[in-house]
């Protein structure tokens, strides 16, 4: 990756401090209610109920902090604290009625407020600035997305292989089997490589490098979970894939795919790949690839 240029810096900061000035983050009674947002949000994200753990790790709070502000909505009567059922070690948290009302009425201000931001924009405009909304989220994912080399055996790795086999048993005519995935041994140490994305702690993504001979490497099982596609998460697993085979003084790095996935066969040509000859004897490969490395 490139390094940040301070003027990306600037207008990402230059926009925080408008949007949040805009939609009401720094007011302490948020949409009018007598809360702040942070309280507004959690009453939000409770939902039917959720464990602390969970809601912690959405919405990626400090456990203290957390608790606090669980605590002071079960001082309003918002919300109920309680143990888990079938685990104490995790503690609960419920709407009670009246919080339930509190978040409808929450949802009928924020909704109002909404609508009262676009209606100084045409319909045209409305509709540009829902596409650049979708754009920043989009890319926002992806840049919260990180991508980390694990061994080849860790569970994370070995969980993602059994989802991409599933993904492409269900796609290829012919089916495929499980016993053609890379072995742990194929894809750790001196052998190669095997990298995991993760967003918000939950795996979304893989990616396999292999040596074949001196100074050649081979890619395999680009995989993204259905949840985080068309974020752009390929090409960064495949970067982050030529970045460790370069850094093993690979010049050269090869792939297959199926005729069946023209999307991955699109992204390949698209990142820099060109067609080549068949290099193995994959029963499920129609395509080969092949990329010099610089450096």
């Amino acid at each position: 990756m490139e390094p940040v240029s301070m003027d990306h810096v600037t207008a990402f900061r230059r926009f925080n401090r408008y949007f949040t000035r805009r939609i009401g983050v720094l007011d302490d009674h948020y949409l009018g209610q007598d809360r702040p947002l942070g309280e507004a949000r959690l009453l939000f994200e409770i939902g039917d109920g959720a464990s602390l753990r969970e809601l912690r790790s959405r919405l990626g709070l400090d456990a203290g902090y957390l608790s606090r502000m669980a605590k002071a909505l079960q001082a309003q009567g918002l919300a109920r604290l309680s143990a888990h059922p079938r685990d104490n070690r995790l503690r609960m948290i419920e709407l009670t009625p009246a919080g339930r009302l509190e978040v409808t009425e929450q949802d009928r201000r924020a909704g109002a407020a909404a609508a009262g931001l676009l209606e100084g924009l045409g319909e045209a405009q409305r509709a540009e600035l829902t596409r650049a909304m979708a754009t920043a989220q989009r890319l926002l994912r992806l840049a919260g997305i990180t991508v980390t080399l694990v061994d080849g055996a860790a569970p994370d790795a070995r969980a993602c292989l059994d989802a991409y086999a599933a993904d492409i048993d269900a796609r290829f005519p012919e089916g495929f089997d499980k016993d053609d995935l890379v072995r742990p041994r194929e894809v750790s140490g001196d052998a190669g490589a095997f990298f995991v994305a993760y967003e918000e702690h939950r795996p979304v993504g893989c990616g396999a490098l292999r040596r074949l001979e001196p100074g050649v490497g081979e890619i395999r099982h680009v995989w993204v979970h259905p949840d985080a596609r068309r974020l752009g998460l390929a090409r960064r697993l495949l970067d982050a894939l030529e970045q460790e085979a370069s850094a093993r003084h690979f010049t050269v790095v090869r792939l297959d795919t199926h005729a069946a996935l023209t999307e991955a066969q699109a992204m390949y040509r698209a990142c820099g790949y060109t067609d080549i000859p068949a290099y193995d004897d994959n029963v499920y490969a129609s395509h080969w690839f092949e990329k010099r490395l610089d450096g």
